[in-house]
């Protein structure tokens, strides 16, 4: 769960503005928004989007900063009513809509900070994700770093050993260095690849979105202003007031779920809701080197039986 992802982090007293009221656009206002919104979306090249906490809410998964956000009722000494286990989150349509969008060439790039795993289980095509705190999922190995896609959420974070050996075949026999998981704790390096490409995309792009994020946290905070120096535009998604409201050309306060309804309608996207995990490259020969390198990337066994008693 979210509530113990966020106890088990290491003590940290800046945690940014918490608690500011949520704003609900009218329905009138949200749906004239998302004309607008389309129309940017219709006409840009090359569309990034930033997704935080407020992706996840409607998966049963709280926020951190909300009014009921896990920080929030730290700071008063309570706890969330209700917050489901990763290993039974299942993504939203929003989640569902973003991998349909990127599927179609609509989307370019997805610099994820959540820890959720749930855009991975979309299908959300992982050479163009970007998941900039870790997920809860993914175990990386110590000696030839390739990745592993895991069924079962990690049982540890920040950085450490999870007992597992790596089964990744070399010449002679099997790698067998130690998985780590890939959750960073609040002292621990952003990863470089992540970040390196994510800068690369935002200074690309023509129209960056930024969805259920209070753009409080760095350096992620700051990429949208990338795009606007690039005489992009920034668009906002989000329940509260974030740092670069003032600075964005668009601010929508409505929930995403509705916000991507409106746009799949719009655009007579059809959206199926599949849990599976996307190692496809799509067909891009990124000479340009935006996308991620996943070769080394493994998926559990243990998942792939999962998903074909399901089919």
């Amino acid at each position: 769960m979210s509530l113990d992802y966020a106890s088990s982090l290491s003590p940290y007293p800046n945690k940014g503005v918490l608690g500011l009221p949520e704003i609900a656009d009218s329905n009138e206002l949200v749906s004239k928004k998302c004309d607008t919104l389309y129309e940017l979306i219709q006409k840009s090249n090359h569309i990034v989007v930033i997704t935080g906490a407020g992706l996840s809410t409607s998966c049963g998964i709280p926020d951190f900063r909300g009014p009921k956000g896990v920080w929030t009722l730290e700071k008063k000494g309570l706890k969330p009513d209700l917050s489901i286990a990763f290993d039974d989150a299942t993504p939203s349509f929003a989640h569902y809509a973003l991998n349909e969008l990127c599927k179609i060439g609509k989307i370019q790039f997805v610099i994820s900070q959540n820890i959720d795993g749930l855009h991975m289980k979309s299908g959300l095509a992982i050479n163009r994700l970007a998941e900039v705190h870790g997920n809860m999922f993914v175990q990386k190995c110590n000696l030839c770093h390739s990745k592993y896609l895991m069924k079962k959420c990690t049982p540890t974070i920040g950085l450490k050993p999870t007992g597992i050996k790596c089964s990744k075949e070399k010449t002679k026999g099997f790698c067998r260095g130690n998985l780590f998981d890939t959750i960073l704790d609040w002292e621990d390096e952003l990863p470089n690849e992540e970040m390196s490409k994510s800068e690369l995309n935002c200074k690309k792009s023509d129209l960056i979105i930024c969805l259920g994020t209070s753009l409080q946290i760095m350096p992620v905070g700051n990429y949208p202003l990338l795009t606007k120096k690039n005489n992009g535009i920034i668009v906002i998604v989000n329940l509260q007031k974030t740092r670069l409201d003032d600075q964005a050309d668009l601010v929508i306060h409505a929930k995403l779920d509705l916000v991507f309804e409106i746009l799949a309608n719009k655009m007579s996207l059809q959206v199926p809701r599949k849990i599976e995990i996307n190692l496809k490259l799509d067909n891009d020969d990124d000479k340009n080197n935006f996308l991620l390198k996943v070769k080394n990337h493994v998926i559990d066994s243990a998942y792939v039986n999962h998903q074909e008693s399901k089919s």
